[in-house]
């Protein structure tokens, strides 16, 4: 028998489970189905219009521009990575998965919230460049140093996710075979591992500390700057531009991680809370993002919102409109010209 008083922790290790989500809903399960569904297609069409629209606007292929079409293109990673299977645990009261499954699933999961994480850090170096060094913006800001940003974010997300795949991969899974959750995230996984899990669950809460607290300070130091240097700039109409452009991205940045950081407390603190809430605050933590950003960045970004209301509406902006008059204008001016 082992330490744990489970005759099977050393027999036994189970290589296909069952995603029980949501046990307490076992009546309304069918009618959540089609609204998830809608969800689901909402939060793929919304955030691939922004990035259509990027893609096909040349005066967006700016850096500022680029990073948001890829957030938003991890953001369907990362939904895509979670609702299929979370709708299927809708349809079935117990999904079955196998372990590889598993730990895909939450090598995904883990990897693209690192690369959200690391994107919102890439973009607060671009607003730093951009308002406190306008002047050599785009000479600092190049696509060397896009691709660079990238390969780093990459690298780093890979950090992070691959040790924790790996070690839940040696643990040994014989409590039972059901999985109280609509997902394999990581405390789901160890909440069914036997033996001395002491390591596995301090990594897990120190990565995650490192991680956000690295983040959050460095988010903290650039935006403090950007903001000081932007009450700075002499002219009323752009400061306001500036201060606007990134109170979204600190939307963004406070979306993400006041989400994470209250699912993280909640697993580990507060015992007495149900399994369906748990559940839910990490529906929240994993989907708002996806939900969120594309209505963040298409409403508040000016530039972005023209093209997407003259693509669905066939609408002229206001700044086209404008223009208009001025192209006449000039038409006439050329034609008066000689030669």
């Amino acid at each position: 028998m082992g330490d744990d008083g489970n005759a099977s922790t050393f027999n036994i290790s189970y290589t296909t489970f069952f995603l029980v989500g949501f046990p307490g809903l076992q009546e309304w399960r069918p009618l959540l189905i089609l609204p998830l569904t809608f969800l689901y297609v909402t939060i793929i069409s919304a955030n691939a219009l922004i990035i259509h629209t990027v893609v096909a606007k040349p005066n967006l292929h700016q850096p500022m521009y680029v990073l948001i079409a890829l957030l938003l293109a991890v953001n369907i990673c990362a939904t895509t990575t979670v609702m299929p299977k979370m709708l299927e645990g809708f349809m079935h009261y117990a999904n079955p998965i196998s372990l590889q499954g598993c730990l895909a699933q939450m090598f995904f999961i883990y990897f693209t919230l690192l690369l959200d994480y690391n994107l919102l850090l890439a973009m607060a170096l671009d607003r730093y460049m951009a308002i406190c060094h306008p002047l050599r913006y785009s000479d600092l800001m190049t696509s060397r140093l896009l691709g660079l940003l990238a390969i780093l974010a990459l690298t780093r997300s890979l950090g992070v996710a691959v040790p924790l795949v790996v070690l839940t991969a040696q643990a040994q899974f014989c409590r039972t075979a059901v999985i109280r959750h609509f997902t394999c995230e990581y405390i789901a996984l160890l909440s069914i591992a036997c033996g001395d899990l002491t390591f596995n669950n301090r990594l897990g809460l120190v990565m995650r500390l490192v991680t956000v607290t690295f983040d959050l300070t460095l988010l903290g130091t650039s935006y403090t700057r950007i903001i000081y240097a932007a009450f700075q700039i002499s002219s009323g109409g752009a400061r306001a531009k500036a201060l606007h452009t990134c109170g979204s991205h600190l939307l963004v940045i406070l979306t993400i991680y006041l989400s994470g950081l209250s699912t993280s407390i909640v697993f580990r603190v507060a015992k007495t809370v149900s399994q369906d809430v748990q559940n839910l605050l990490s529906a929240i933590y994993l989907l708002l993002p996806g939900a969120l950003n594309p209505i963040i960045y298409g409403v508040r970004t000016r530039e972005i919102r023209q093209h997407v209301e003259k693509m669905l509406c066939g609408k002229e902006s206001a700044q086209e409109v404008g223009e208009k008059p001025k192209r006449l204008q000039n038409m006439r001016v050329e034609r008066k010209l000689p030669g």
